[in-house]
């Protein structure tokens, strides 16, 4: 899959709906960023007083732990938009046209499922912690603003999973279309091109807002 989505522009619902989501998950994204910096900041901080001050930051482990919340899961639905979550593409990398989406269709199913499951026991779980009052070991932060962020992220996966399937069904429909909300799908030799470009701070080419292809 692609880290730079080609994504057709157009008038119709899912584009209007793919576009809506991007904002939102582009936020969640920079709070996760923001998180990983935080920390590390606090790391630092960390380090020099109780190396130096001989004062340490009450409840620094406590603070790390309620962090991961935020670093792990924020970023899941920007990731899925780019296509950058591990593939395992030996079979479907070697499908075409209406056979290849069926695949998608089939293993987009399957990720909503299991997700949607992740979002009912995670908010059972942010639930309880809220109602017990829990908190941590040590500084006793309380425990459920970090356990509320699992399920809300999820949530946006869920959304974006949602509109990645309508995307492949109207591919299966008809697979000449131009993609809408999915991730556009490259060979071996494409991806490894892209991650020239990458490593060497190259700008990719701009898609055509047409039918999502680099101009010619």
């Amino acid at each position: 899959m692609s880290t730079d989505p080609s994504v057709a522009r157009s008038s119709s619902l899912l584009s209007s709906f793919d576009r809506w989501m991007q904002p939102i998950e582009n936020t969640a994204n920079l709070l996760a960023a923001a998180a990983i910096f935080m920390l590390m900041v606090l790391g630092a901080s960390q380090i020099f007083l109780r190396t130096v001050m001989n004062s340490p930051i009450a409840g620094y482990i406590d603070l790390v732990e309620l962090s991961m919340a935020t670093m792990a899961f924020l970023g899941a639905a920007y990731c899925q938009r780019l296509g950058a979550h591990i593939r395992m593409e030996i079979l479907v990398g070697n499908l075409k046209g209406r056979w290849l989406w069926a695949a998608e269709i089939f293993g987009t199913l399957i990720a909503l499922f299991i997700i949607g499951v992740l979002i009912w026991f995670g908010w059972e779980h942010f639930l309880r912690s809220y109602q017990l009052g829990d908190t941590t070991i040590d500084a006793e932060y309380p425990v459920w603003p970090s356990k509320l962020l699992v399920p809300v992220a999820f949530a946006l996966w869920f959304v974006r999973l949602l509109i990645q399937l309508a995307g492949s069904i109207r591919l299966f429909i008809n697979p000449s279309l131009a993609p809408i909300g999915i991730a556009k799908i490259m060979d071996v030799a494409e991806t490894a091109q892209e991650e020239i470009h990458e490593a060497l701070g190259d700008d990719l080419p701009d898609t055509d807002e047409n039918d999502g292809r680099p101009p010619s």
